[in-house]
């Protein structure tokens, strides 16, 4: 339990009365209280005391004490309040209320986080996923979306407070830290959720965080996982999308698992079967014949979709010197770009390229 709760309470409830209340645990340190002087101390005696007759109001040492009884049915810790008359027990029992709402709601909330969390790290066995969402009152078969956030540069530790704070519903979604630079987002959604939402909803959460924490972030978003069991699969997906969009989008910084298209394929290759599909695909010349200005021009023939006028207008050149240069490709590679076949090939090919030199670079 997280001590910063019940003082949070505590500091609440000062303005509406000047008796000195608070919190101590089992052991009988102060663990909260709205005189500050006093964190810290430890009342034994009074822990002892409390312990002994934890199922009703006590008073002892000019203070009353009421007990908060743990899950184990063991006294965890207690609510204090100055004086041992009327009003100090009315104080003691009202606080009590608060103090315990707010002692569920955190456990509450820290239980499902932490089966969450255990859920998408596979930390969990399949057939106990049954058993602990029952226990937790967690639905399974409700959809849900799998965000991941990866900070750029630099981590800041108050990323998972920003995140948090965007989502209302503290019950049913989660901003989890994974370590220092990741931060899972796991939010339940309704069945009409389009793949456009999730993506305006990981935009909102890259200009929150650009905004407030000047942070730069790169997002990848798994599948909807239909089922509890489901959200491993997701996580991975949306892993599995920062790291082949570093390879293939480099310009994006939002990604999509279901948009990664034949990137996602070669990225799960061998790169011993990756090089002899280039030596096969450049009979002629290696692919690493060709220059920039050659590929610059190859690249603008795909984004036309092959459309030889409207590239040559991209480009800014006449007609027959983009075909010329087409004709020029064909010699060196033997693939002539104008027939759909071989441009797919080529297309692949320059991705395969692409995803050899990224596997250089790393090691």
């Amino acid at each position: 339990m997280s001590n910063s709760v019940f003082q949070s309470v505590i500091v609440q409830l000062k303005d509406a009365t000047d008796r000195m209340m608070g919190v101590i645990d089992a052991e009988g340190s102060v663990v909260a209280c709205n005189d500050v002087n006093l964190l810290g101390e430890h009342w034994t005696d009074a822990a002892l005391k409390v312990g002994s007759t934890a199922d009703t109001v006590v008073t002892y040492g000019q203070k009353t004490y009421k007990a908060m009884i743990g899950s184990s049915n063991f006294f965890e810790y207690a609510v204090f309040c100055a004086g041992e008359d009327e009003l100090a027990r009315g104080l003691c029992i009202a606080a009590y209320v608060a103090l315990n709402d707010a002692k569920n709601y955190y456990e509450d909330k820290h239980d499902r986080g932490t089966f969450v969390k255990n859920i998408i790290m596979d930390n969990i066995l399949p057939g106990d996923i049954y058993i602990r969402a029952k226990e937790l009152h967690f639905a399974t078969d409700t959809p849900r979306a799998v965000f991941l956030v990866r900070q750029v540069g630099h981590g800041d530790v108050a990323t998972v407070d920003v995140l948090g704070g965007m989502f209302s519903d503290k019950l049913q979604d989660f901003v989890l830290s994974i370590n220092e630079t990741d931060i899972a987002v796991v939010k339940q959604i309704q069945s009409s959720t389009t793949q456009e939402d999730l993506e305006k909803l990981a935009q909102t959460m890259e200009e929150t965080l650009k905004n407030e924490l000047f942070i730069k972030t790169v997002i990848g978003i798994g599948t909807v996982a239909e089922h509890l069991r489901g959200l491993a699969d997701s996580y991975k997906e949306a892993q599995t999308a920062i790291d082949v969009g570093k390879v293939f989008d480099t310009e994006k910084s939002i990604i999509n698992y279901e948009n990664l298209g034949i990137g996602r394929l070669i990225y799960q290759l061998p790169t011993t079967l990756c090089e002899i599909f280039l030596s096969e695909v450049f009979k002629k010349n290696s692919i690493d014949s060709l220059d920039q200005e050659t590929l610059f021009t190859i690249n603008k023939f795909f984004e036309n979709n092959l459309n030889v006028s409207e590239t040559s207008r991209k480009l800014f050149v006449h007609r027959n010197t983009l075909v010329y240069r087409l004709e020029k490709i064909k010699k060196l590679t033997g693939l002539d770009l104008r027939e759909f076949d071989h441009a797919i090939i080529f297309k692949v090919a320059l991705m395969v390229r692409k995803y050899l030199s990224s596997r250089e670079n790393r090691q």
